[in-house]
């Protein structure tokens, strides 16, 4: 696991303990690292977490002008995975359940 991994997984876990979300860019920042390179760490976190069964951690992000979900990245990704995302906001919000988040 890199250290950016490593970082990440641990505060995608502080962030479904403290039942919250937060945006793509104030997480970039707060992680000292460019977009993309989140995003493709977030990624790699939907990819472990489908092979394991476990809901979708990049489910706590949020985009700008997206009213609260994650941006259209994730649902590609997502679909890629293999989930049906036909419905993004109950998508979204059966993942930020299982992590404990209610759906804003």
């Amino acid at each position: 696991m890199s250290d950016l991994a490593a970082v990440l997984a641990g505060r995608l876990a502080r962030l479904a303990a403290e039942r919250a979300t937060v945006g793509y860019g104030a997480l970039a920042a707060e992680l000292a690292v460019r977009v993309s390179d989140l995003t493709a760490a977030l990624e790699a976190t939907m990819e472990e977490d489908a092979a394991r069964g476990e809901p979708l951690r990049a489910a706590l992000l949020c985009g700008k002008l997206t009213g609260g979900l994650p941006a259209r990245g994730f649902y590609d990704k997502a679909a890629a995975l293999g989930f049906a995302v036909d419905d993004p906001a109950l998508f979204v919000a059966i993942h930020r359940e299982r992590l404990g988040v209610k759906h804003r």
